[in-house]
């Protein structure tokens, strides 16, 4: 017999028998439904909707239930907190829940109105319940759940948080999906969508190839940042304050065919490097006339500032009691020329190591621009690198959004570029040579973080690259001299094999969200905007890995073949190639990386 299904007279003997116990009162069936789960997206089914997290992500495994948790990483002055703010009750018991995975790990209540709660395991390798009950205030109408890790001890995880309790006002059923979603515009690399407007809805969530990009309030949206002849994959969900909708049917489009970002003529595969053309030292100073012909793009080592802060930057070429052999104005010029006659590009790159650059006013900017003219000028160059390191980027702490920034030495360095390609057109040519702290950092951290104790320099260099993707030609991050930097799979990775150069390059041609959060997305960058960084020998840099390892990075990132433990979100045939630091260490080293690289793209 169905055990479920009781003959109705045993159920009413024993509701009978209930009710005659002195001191017992049964729950009417209005009490029941009365209680509900108040808590917003606590399966983190929907990303961090509803959430508000100092470093977290969501992961597809390992999960508890569904298709995703949350995993979230503690730093030395951050205990990766996630918290959201619910509508409750006054006077009304709650029970709080939720199951985590990892060492130190709390689930907890503020603002219950009359005792704070939590709960907390110490180590939990395996999915572990925590549970805690309140009652809130007279008064009380709001309560914040939170969970988090404690200060550098590792990534936590954390899935299926319940907050069950009697419902407060305005919580109710996520919104109906939204209906026809179409295309309004189509470009080399943006897409224009609209919807039909969802009653009950405050916000949507505009998703591109199953990854949330976008979350907007109106009914329309421009997904950007998308790759040239590319086919994608669009949807939309409807959001409010119970939760995310079933996102809506898929609308394909593929994007139209584009060059943009600089001049159509460089090769389809390059190899960019530096010359040390103002100072010596160990390589040995190589005059820009015996360049090999196999460099399409040389970038002439450094313009620097009179001061950290003038702008006024200076070209002061080496002297010949630092380099003996060094060429002439006149024959430096006509190497110039000559590299230019055969197809090469010749840059001058800004900053480096020692030169400083923060354009703190709008008097250094202008500084900047004129004196980059000038040197550009002088020696006729065909344009410019940025090769910000250390202090030269930062963040202020208010400045939380890489696509509107306000700090002055961003807002002015975007300014001061946007003139320089304006004035000289689209056949100049602008790269950047970040190092992986101030790009792909920004995944987990940026600038000094919701809750302030974080480097301002974290991910600093998003805001310039998003606002000059138009106009940028190459972005060749430096894969090297760098520390673990967290990957799309939540997995840290360190220099020194294919892996990680696999691992930063997807981050870019594939997006990220910025500090965790799936609503604010660095939109990917073309393929042929991407040249891997990579030190030509050991003597070069930290992180030098071997032309098998170079072969594997660009097999697997091209052709998705010979990869290894990192999965790639894609195939990227068109990825420009590679660049070094320098064409002076790679000839010290009997020019084993250029032989690399021409061996492989011929």
């Amino acid at each position: 017999m169905d055990r479920a299904r009781r003959p109705r007279s045993v159920l009413a003997a024993l509701t009978a028998a209930l009710l005659a116990v002195p001191g017992v009162t049964a729950l009417s069936s209005a009490a029941r439904a009365a209680d509900a789960d108040v808590a917003v997206n606590g399966g983190f089914e929907s990303g961090l909707t509803g959430w508000t997290c100092t470093a977290g992500t969501t992961v597809g495994s390992p999960v508890h239930s569904g298709r995703a948790a949350l995993q979230a990483t503690p730093a030395g002055s951050d205990n990766a907190q996630c918290s959201q703010t619910v509508t409750v009750q006054p006077d009304a018991q709650y029970t709080l829940s939720g199951y985590v995975r990892g060492s130190y790990v709390y689930l907890g209540a503020n603002g219950t109105g009359t005792t704070d709660v939590s709960a907390w395991t110490q180590s939990a390798p395996d999915w572990q319940k925590l549970s805690t009950t309140f009652r809130t205030g007279a008064s009380t109408t709001k309560v914040t759940i939170y969970t988090h890790g404690w200060y550098g001890t590792g990534a936590y995880q954390a899935d299926d948080i319940t907050l069950v309790g009697p419902g407060g006002s305005g919580t109710g059923q996520p919104p109906a999906a939204p209906t026809g979603l179409k295309t309004t515009s189509v470009t080399s690399s943006s897409v224009g969508l609209s919807w039909s407007a969802v009653t009950g809805a405050t916000s949507y969530a505009v998703y591109r190839d199953g990854a949330r990009v976008q979350t907007v309030t109106g009914t329309s949206a421009t997904v950007s940042g998308l790759a040239a002849s590319t086919a994608y994959g669009f949807q939309v969900a409807a959001v409010n304050a119970a939760g995310e909708s079933a996102k809506s049917a898929v609308v394909t489009a593929t994007t139209s065919a584009g060059t943009g970002g600089g001049p159509s003529d460089l090769p389809a595969h390059a190899l960019v490097g530096y010359l040390h053309a103002s100072f010596a030292n160990g390589a040995g100073y190589t005059r820009l006339a015996d360049v090999p012909d196999s460099w399409d793009v040389i970038d002439l080592a450094f313009g620097e500032p009179t001061s950290v802060t003038s702008g006024d930057i200076r070209f002061d070429r080496c002297p010949v009691t630092e380099c003996p052999g060094v060429e002439s104005d006149a024959e430096f010029k006509a190497a110039v020329k000559a590299k230019q006659a055969a197809g090469k590009k010749v840059l001058i790159s800004i900053g480096g190591q020692n030169g400083q650059v923060q354009l703190t006013t709008t008097a250094a900017r202008d500084a900047f621009v004129s004196s980059v003219s000038k040197i550009i000028d002088t020696w006729g160059l065909d344009g410019l690198d940025i090769d910000f390191e250390g202090h030269s980027l930062s963040l202020n702490a208010n400045d939380t959004d890489f696509k509107n920034p306000t700090t002055p030495v961003i807002v002015n360095l975007i300014s001061a570029l946007k003139t320089l390609k304006a004035k000289y057109g689209a056949q100049f040519v602008l790269t950047m040579a970040p190092e992986t702290f101030f790009v792909q950092n920004g995944y987990q951290y940026y600038g000094t973080g919701k809750w302030g104790g974080q480097d301002p320099r974290c991910g600093a260099y998003l805001p310039v690259i998003h606002a000059l993707r138009d106009d940028l030609t190459l972005l060749h991050v430096q894969d090297y001299n760098s520390g673990p930097i967290m990957g799309l799979d939540n997995q840290y990775h360190s220099m020194g094999g294919a892996d990680f150069h696999i691992a930063m390059t997807d981050m870019l041609v594939t997006g990220f969200p910025v500090a965790g959060d799936p609503g604010n997305v660095f939109p990917p960058l073309r393929p042929d905007q991407v040249a891997i960084g990579m030190p030509a020998s050991t003597n070069a840099g930290n992180g030098y890995v071997s032309p098998s390892e170079v072969t594997r990075t660009l097999d697997c990132l091209t052709k998705k073949t010979n990869c290894g433990s990192y999965a790639t979100h894609g195939t990227w045939p068109a990825l420009r190639g590679l660049m070094t630091w320098s064409v002076n260490w790679d000839r010290y080293a009997n020019g084993e990386f250029q032989k690399t690289f021409d061996g492989y793209f011929g």
